[in-house]
């Protein structure tokens, strides 16, 4: 991978497995400086450590936060800005919880929308002064198929990742006059804790490495080029 005078920030949530943890993996390659942000502490630690004996050139911080709760992110957000700007941002925190509208628990949309839209909603909006004050960023956010077509059993989820996906598209049109690039990433099923033992010899999902490849070489076009949108599905379509 190709190297740059000064390491490039990138704050990850969600880092401590699946998706995040594959992209922590890729920017750390390059030698990056990541800030790294988990609910779960011992996966969080392990995650930074593992990451730091396989690439001794990358400077990996970590900081355990609940982002359901707004003071958790405030809190995250202020560890970040005591240390860097980031230069890249991405908003990958978020849970799956299947349902539909008519008959799931009550208080799940609730706790959908404060992990998979108030996360990344209340971290960006902290993150960024600093970045517009630069005049330069690039921002992810990881939402998700269920955010672009409803099918069934989607309920609260697919609620919150299609009030996601509206985030990141205001968050383009209103960042465009600082310099500040915004990306959906959209992506299909991934072999991610939340398919448990899904049988994967036969190549049906993906790998949460490829999502991580896709952000990094959008991350890498010149600032006058935005990728507003990557969708990613399964060769052989949609489970």
């Amino acid at each position: 991978m190709e190297k740059e005078q000064r390491p490039r920030q990138v704050v990850i949530t969600g880092a401590s497995r699946g998706i995040g943890k594959a992209i922590a993996a890729t920017f750390a390659a390059e030698g990056a400086a990541l800030y790294l942000c988990a609910r779960n502490e011992f996966a969080l630690y392990k995650t930074m450590e593992e990451l730091q004996t396989r690439y001794p050139e990358a400077l990996i911080k970590a900081f355990p936060a609940d982002l359901t709760n707004k003071d958790s992110v405030m809190a995250f957000g202020n560890w970040c800005l005591g240390q860097t700007v980031p230069d890249i941002l991405v908003n990958n925190a978020g849970a799956y919880q299947p349902g539909a509208v008519h008959s799931e628990p009550d208080g799940l949309l609730e706790s959908q929308l404060a992990i998979n839209l108030f996360s990344a909603y209340h971290l960006t909006r902290k993150l960024l002064p600093p970045m517009i004050q630069r005049r330069s960023g690039h921002i992810f956010t990881i939402c998700s198929i269920a955010g672009l077509q409803a099918y069934p059993n989607g309920g609260a989820y697919s609620i919150s990742k299609f009030a996601l996906n509206g985030f990141s598209r205001n968050l383009r049109e209103e960042l465009k006059p600082y310099g500040i690039n915004v990306t959906a990433v959209h992506p299909g099923a991934v072999l991610t804790d939340s398919w448990g033992d899904f049988d994967n010899s036969q190549g049906r999902i993906m790998e949460a490495s490829d999502i991580a490849k896709m952000v990094w070489a959008t991350s890498r076009l010149s600032p006058q080029a935005c990728v507003e949108d990557i969708t990613i599905r399964p060769q052989q379509g949609d489970l």
